[in-house]
């Protein structure tokens, strides 16, 4: 059982393979602000709805000064074709080992017709340059989420 963060804490560390081939990690976003959404799988109806919706949003995420990064459980070659497939234009980090989704409380057992199962919450996280979070959603509804979030990231 993970812990549950709350605003205020200390985002989790993280190091993971992303689309483009590197690295992204907590370390190389220090001292920059930065939205970390957890989404269940590439290329399904509600994940491309909200990627689709970051990357119309991206260019303000870029003059608030702050990062968008996507994750999921995919692994990078799925990513990549994610991206390519819906021209996303930020980054997609794998986590199929589960860790950093564990790590965010993003890790939940979920219901659909009577049957349980493991599966990631669809949140959202914005971090401030400091690494704190400042702002969590959890369950997200995909409908004006992106905007929520913006005003969110504007206000920090």
């Amino acid at each position: 059982m993970s812990t549950t963060l709350q605003e205020g804490d200390a985002a989790p560390t993280f190091d993971l393979p992303s689309d483009g081939g590197g690295q992204i990690s907590s370390a190389s976003l220090k001292g920059k602000p930065y939205v970390l959404y957890f989404y269940p799988k590439d290329d399904t109806p509600g994940c491309t709805k909200e990627a689709i919706g970051f990357t119309e949003a991206y260019p303000a995420f870029e003059a608030a000064g702050v990062e968008v990064i996507g994750l999921s459980k995919d692994t990078v070659s799925s990513h990549q074709k994610f991206k390519q497939k819906y021209g996303l234009c930020f980054p997609l980090a794998a986590d199929d080992g589960g860790q950093v989704v564990e790590a965010f409380g993003a890790w939940v057992e979920k219901s659909t017709y009577g049957k349980t199962y493991m599966g990631i919450d669809r949140s959202t996280f914005l971090v401030d340059g400091e690494g704190k979070i400042r702002k969590i959603w959890r369950s997200v509804k995909v409908p004006g989420h992106v905007d929520e979030v913006l005003a969110a990231a504007k206000a920090l």
